[in-house]
């Protein structure tokens, strides 16, 4: 029997992250996820005219941050879906405090982890487990540079790239 080549290939997913845009939307944010096939917004968007011009690059999928409007029905406060074989549970974070890598992995049991809230980037990876901040994408707080990343999924395995936005 002959297998069919294409059925060989690795399945390959690219996601765009991006949290804590305030209201801004800085316009590198078009060249840093160009190309991804889905954006998740992981809450303080600061307005649907984010969310807008975010969909012309892919299709978005946000929940609200501690500055979002909460009953926004738009705005769920966490969504869990399943890409390339792998669970993904995002939130902004706040509803645990002050979010950690172990708090997060010990409240949701999902794959990958991307949350916001800290304005920090941070990548932590913890046995086959993935915890994600693609840091803040709005304006320049903390003396944080601003940034995005891109979650790549092959072959259930993922892996993420922090892109600075400056």
């Amino acid at each position: 029997m002959v297998k069919d080549v294409r059925t060989l290939s690795p399945t390959r997913h690219v996601i765009g992250l991006i949290s804590d845009t305030h209201g801004l939307l800085r316009p590198a944010v078009h060249d840093a996820l160009a190309g991804v096939e889905l954006i998740l917004h992981a809450g303080d968007v600061g307005g649907d005219e984010i969310l807008l011009e975010l969909g012309i690059i892919a299709p978005v999928k946000a929940v609200y941050g501690n500055t979002d409007f909460p009953d926004d029905p738009g705005l769920p406060q966490s969504q869990t879906l399943e890409i390339g074989g792998l669970m993904i549970h995002m939130s902004h974070g706040h509803e645990l405090g002050t979010p950690t890598p172990d708090k997060l992995l010990a409240t949701y049991l999902a794959d990958v982890i991307v949350y916001g809230h800290t304005h920090r980037q941070l990548v932590t990876r913890a046995g086959d487990r993935l915890v994600v901040n693609p840091g803040a994408a709005g304006a320049r707080r903390f003396k944080l540079k601003p940034s995005v990343a891109r979650l790549t999924i092959v072959d259930n395995f993922a892996e993420v790239e922090i892109v600075d936005l400056d």
